[in-house]
């Protein structure tokens, strides 16, 4: 047997220089893995989930910004599982409720003396109720 002239086989990617850390699938991407992609072939269903434990063949490992922009082929559903350990996004109550917090703490202080209506609006015109930002008047017959 001959030894090659140009010494023993090396690796294309020194081994010191390997990060344990996944990196996203796709191309020209070094950013950090967050989430797994998984295609469901029979179902036509992409499955977007946590990053998974294991690197798997089959499974695509995704960045932040690819996973928030992914689409699936035409025709064929996103599922997007959500792991426990992620904040959950406000719901349209809890922004309704902050809404109403913010608004509630820019009222002006109500004064103790004069009328219920007081200001500009004059002494025919008392608020009865209010809710958020509309007010509901009392009829100047009343």
């Amino acid at each position: 047997m001959r030894e090659s002239r140009r010494g023993p086989l090396k690796s294309a990617v020194p081994s010191n220089i390997v990060s344990p850390v996944r990196r996203c699938s796709r191309t020209a991407c070094g950013r950090s893995a967050v989430a797994t992609l998984t295609y469901v072939y029979a179902d036509s269903t992409a499955v977007l989930g946590p990053l998974a434990t294991y690197a798997e063949p089959h499974c695509y490992d995704l960045c932040a910004e690819h996973s928030e922009r992914l689409t699936a082929p035409r025709g064929w559903d996103v599922v997007r599982l959500t792991d426990g350990s992620a904040p959950p996004r406000p719901s349209g109550d809890d922004l309704e409720a902050l809404a109403n917090a913010v608004r509630e703490a820019a009222r002006p202080p109500e004064r103790a003396s004069g009328p219920a209506g007081g200001g500009p609006r004059g002494a025919d015109q008392a608020e009865v109720g209010r809710r958020g930002h509309l007010r509901v008047l009392r009829s100047p017959d009343s």
